[in-house]
């Protein structure tokens, strides 16, 4: 089940580039003679020998974080390697970074460019539809955005079945196109692709930024790694979607050979026209599932990054109660949507959006490069003579394509750099400007162990109860407890002061979630580690506590959460427009209650004002 799971889910963007692929690489080659065709088809095929199979699925795919993946995940592999503070960490944390803001612009321009692909094999059939091929595309667009509310597994419960069938049938129509032209087969001979470059190394440049379009979608490999595991994902790549996809990108191949006509649309026109309709409606379905799955990873991306510390607090919808990982994040969610409907509707159609598509693809895939040469020598302990020569073909391969897609900017790459560039400013903003807020609260905070050998027995007055502070340091007095103290002149009879400490693991087990120090005078630090792809639950955690002699009675818990005014201070060393834009995000962002999932009838909110 795995292996078909695999199918559905991971392979869904590189199933569906044969759509859009052999069409825009002769687009901008300018060129279908024979030596051409030869020379694309073997730059194709060695492109997903090299990228996919050799980098992805038997290296990067060894760098697991506890068996989970994605750019994140090798970030905090990565970030173990150098020491804090030092010139290496600070590259390591900024190219996770990018890394992880480009993955935004591919989620955006994915569904867009996949679900228009294939509305306009319409096109092959009549010329009817033309005028219709834009509103088709946009309500296929809306409606799976729409859906996304419901869960990733009620919307794709059949991703499996339906990809299988895709790939038979792609597979099947380009081997029936080769039977007819077999000597297409030479192509695969490495030599026609090297010759097609160096006899035209402008056209060649240009040609590898639509070549690099077979391989969009290589990440998912790595990032759903630990949802499939490594043996399924590389099973179903080696024996199904490998050989499928280069059987069709040769029948393509193959029929430009026979018909130069055929340009307009080799895919659709490998088919039959009485299948033309039936293929369309197959190949809406498998750019649907193309665009489920980088949608979902927007989701679990944003998750990461939250916990991680960068990005602010955002609403998440679980969507299953038998799979952890299956969320909806209603405001990426709205965003995404009207990013892809923008883009639509201003490129308005695939060969444009090929231009858009590139510098996303490639930009992560060197970063990714980067990242694993990094963990591989000084994490997994590879020596040096074996990783300098694998990582270099990595890097000159990665440069190439990105290189080539940099001639691409003024077409529509733009798109991608401005979206990586915005989200990257927003989580170095966070993340920099919650550093900036949390020494600004604790700069003026009394010492806890002064403040406990100062307290006595009957001053001040305990209360019943169990009062719980979220804190950020565990040496120093809340600002929120302080503030109850100074208006109440009162402490509850237990005091718990809990710091949520993100790890750079996917999962903390239960049994080592939570610990608790005895501080004396009933107060006691309680430390809650999460991972970053587990669902922060606070009341959960302290549950587990119940299983030890530490007894907790829920309902008699109030927890004491600080809603901090951010007022700006014009001295400090912060952007005065970060500045904004952080206060911006603190004020929209989901209150601690929700997030930690902490009852709201038990919680106590006490303000401040804090400048940065």
């Amino acid at each position: 089940m795995l292996f078909i799971g695999a199918l559905g889910v991971v392979y869904g963007d590189i199933g569906t580039s044969p759509l859009y692929t052999v069409r825009l690489c002769f687009n901008a080659l300018g060129d279908v003679s024979r030596p051409a065709v030869f020379g694309v088809l073997s730059l194709i095929a060695w492109t997903v020998c090299i990228i996919v199979t050799s980098k992805y699925i038997f290296v990067i795919m060894r760098a697991d974080n506890c068996d989970e993946g994605g750019i994140l995940a090798l970030t905090a592999l990565s970030l173990r390697v150098p020491r804090p503070g030092t010139k290496l960490s600070w590259c390591v944390l900024t190219a996770g970074l990018l890394g992880a803001a480009l993955f935004y612009g591919d989620g955006v321009i994915t569904p867009a460019i996949s679900v228009l692909s294939a509305v306009e094999g319409l096109q092959v059939a009549t010329a009817i539809f033309n005028p219709f091929i834009i509103p088709i595309t946009l309500v296929i667009l809306f409606a799976l955005f729409q859906f996304q509310r419901f869960g990733a597994a009620r919307i794709g419960g059949s991703f499996g079945i339906f990809m299988t069938i895709w790939f038979s049938v792609i597979g099947l129509t380009g081997a029936v196109q080769i039977a007819r032209q077999p000597d297409i087969l030479l192509a695969l001979n490495p030599v026609y692709g090297i010759e097609l470059l160096v006899s035209n190394p402008r056209k060649g440049l240009a040609l590898l930024g639509a070549v690099v379009l077979a391989v969009t979608g290589a990440e998912a490999l790595y990032a759903d790694m630990g949802q499939f595991g490594k043996r399924p994902i590389r099973m179903a790549w080696l024996s199904i979607v490998f050989p499928t996809v280069i059987l069709n990108y040769f029948g393509q191949g193959g029929l430009l050979l026979l018909d130069h006509a055929a340009l307009r649309n080799p895919f659709f026109s490998l088919v039959p026209e009485w299948a033309i309709y039936p293929m369309v409606g197959l190949a809406t379905i498998a750019t649907v599932i193309a665009s489920q799955a980088i949608i979902s990873g927007a989701f679990s991306m944003t998750q990461q990054a939250m916990l991680l510390g960068y990005l602010p607090r955002f609403k998440i919808v679980h969507t299953s109660s038998e799979k952890i990982g299956q969320i909806f994040v209603p405001a990426v969610n709205f965003l995404l949507m009207l990013s892809v409907i923008a883009l639509v509707l201003v490129f308005r159609g695939s060969d444009r959006l090929g231009g858009a598509y590139g510098i996303a693809v490639t930009g992560t895939m060197l970063l990714t490069t980067f990242l694993a040469f990094v963990y591989m020598v000084g994490g997994a302990h590879w020596r040096l003579w074996l990783a300098i020569p694998v990582f270099s073909v990595f890097l000159i391969v990665d440069m190439m394509f990105f290189s080539a897609n940099t001639m691409k900017i003024a077409d529509g790459g733009w798109f991608p750099i401005a979206v990586a560039a915005a989200i990257f400013t927003i989580m170095v903003t966070w993340s920099r400007g919650s550093q900036a807020l949390t020494a600004a609260r604790w700069m003026q905070a009394s010492n806890l162990d002064k403040f406990l050998t100062a307290l006595k027995p009957d001053v001040p007055r305990r209360v019943p109860g169990i009062a719980v502070f979220m804190v950020a340091n565990n040496n120093l007095v809340p600002p929120a407890l302080l503030a109850n103290l100074e208006t109440n002149h009162i402490l509850h009879e237990r005091i718990l002061l809990m710091h949520v400490i993100p790890q750079d693991v996917p999962h903390v087990p239960t049994d080592k979630r939570i610990t608790i120090r005895d501080l004396g005078h009933d107060f006691h630090a309680v430390e809650v580690k999460f991972g970053f792809m587990d669902e922060p639950d606070i009341p959960g955690a302290l549950a587990e506590l119940r299983a030890t002699s530490f007894a907790l009675v829920l309902n008699e818990m109030y927890f004491f959460v600080g809603r901090v005014k951010i007022v700006l201070d014009p001295d400090a060393g912060f952007w005065s427009w970060r500045k904004r834009l952080f206060i911006f995000m603190h004020l929209i962002m989901l209150s601690a209650t929700e997030y930690y999932r902490i009852p709201s009838s038990q919680v106590i909110e006490i303000g401040g004002e804090t400048k940065i």
